[in-house]
């Protein structure tokens, strides 16, 4: 068995995984990056990624890269799914720059995906794809992998960025499946020529009503529309399939009654997908992050629900931190510790937040009626999450 080394290896060559990689590599360690899929490609469509995050991305040299493929939107609008009136707005733009040093950005998962591939790729990062792998085994202070292609590689450190379905969750005892939602998210994207002039948009807008809200928003440089609808179901059969087709009927028929405007946008968009939500219980120690050798980052560690658009951004806050931490003192396992240390913690309250938003966004009777009166009274007050933007 013939063994090919580095300093670390990451198990999935998502966003999370290749985050991992570039941060890694520009603090000059050496990387390889293991990817099950036969192509590092991403699906799905746009995801949004607040001041927290781009911030950081800035500071790996994207910056530029970044503005050719995202959409940086005027502001964030609330409206009410039934009615269509105007709840609340939180300007974006100019005042996010002014207040946390950087954009909030909305971009396709491909534009990010390609992004940092091709800055990995020119920090030197391994890419091997087609490479899951299959058996870990400890020997001192390496770690041996073994690929199900049967090729074998030594690294100090693990990293397991694979996903919600994460099975380097089992190398720090963790055998908790992720629990499902109860929610359902319809998705689509449809240029933005194709839609009558009055529906095209350059903001983030957020329909809340009972048991269901909207999301919309321009990715892909302006050129195409991002909507997300998410309501209340019941598991559907292709639970584990992220991206699986789906019919626009049983969509309009959770949706129920709602806004003239909104109705025409949703009946304007074609190529639905379906995503059933899973997430799990917010972190309660760092031990849920990282032991000894093995590093998780992102869903692995801790999936999010949506409604506070930080998927993206906790993964890419984790890739920042593992590097901090990696290029400090003393042994892997303590550097590994103080990154859990730092991270645990932030990752719980953004997961409880996103948990309470749903709740909020999908609200009825007196908790909708209060939320809507905050937001008309309060506007940007409420609508804005300095403590998340600000940091880490």
């Amino acid at each position: 068995m013939t063994f090919q080394a580095s300093d670390i290896l990451v198990a999935g060559g998502g966003i999370g995984g290749l985050s991992a990689g570039l941060a890694l590599a520009l603090k000059g360690a050496s990387v390889r990056v293991m990817e099950r899929s036969d192509h590092l490609s991403e699906v799905g469509a746009g995801v949004q990624i607040g001041p927290n995050a781009t911030r950081i991305l800035h500071g790996w040299g994207l910056a530029s890269e970044l503005a050719q493929v995202a959409v940086m939107p005027t502001q964030l609008q609330a409206r009410d799914v039934r009615t269509g009136h105007v709840l609340g707005t939180l300007p974006l733009g100019e005042r996010s720059e002014r207040l946390y040093g950087a954009p909030y950005a909305c971009i396709h998962r491909a534009d990010l995906h390609a992004l940092l591939l091709a800055a990995a790729l020119r920090q030197g990062v391994d890419l091997q794809p087609g490479q899951g792998w299959s058996s870990m085994t400890t020997q001192g202070d390496v770690v041996a992998v073994r690929s199900d292609q049967g090729r074998s590689w030594q690294a100090r450190l693990l990293v397991g960025a694979d996903g919600l379905w994460s099975r380097t969750r089992s190398e720090l005892g963790l055998h908790d499946a992720p629990r499902f939602s109860g929610h359902l998210a319809y998705r689509a994207l449809v240029p933005q020529e194709a839609l009558p002039a009055h529906l095209r948009t350059n903001q983030v807008t957020v329909w809340m009503g009972p048991r269901v809200h909207v999301v919309h928003y321009p990715v892909q440089a302006g050129r195409a529309l991002n909507l997300v609808a998410i309501v209340h179901g019941s598991l559907p059969a292709q639970a584990h399939i992220w991206d699986a087709m789906a019919q626009p009927a049983s969509l309009f028929q959770a949706l129920g009654p709602v806004a003239a405007e909104l109705r025409e946008r949703l009946e304007a968009m074609h190529g639905w997908r379906l995503w059933a939500l899973h997430d799990r219980e917010p972190l309660s120690s760092p031990a849920q992050m990282a032991n000894a050798h093995v590093a998780l980052l992102g869903d692995a560690a801790h999936p999010l629900r949506p409604y506070l658009a930080q998927g993206a951004g906790m993964a890419i806050e984790d890739a920042n931190a593992l590097a901090q931490a990696w290029v400090g003192s003393g042994s892997v396992p303590e550097r590994l510790q103080r990154y859990a240390q730092v991270r645990w913690q932030r990752n719980a309250r953004v997961q409880a937040r996103a948990i309470r938003n749903g709740e909020i966004f999908h609200a009825q009777g007196p908790v909708a009626w209060g939320r809507n009166a905050a937001m008309r009274l309060l506007g940007a007050r409420v609508m804005d999450v300095s403590w998340l933007y600000a940091g880490p």
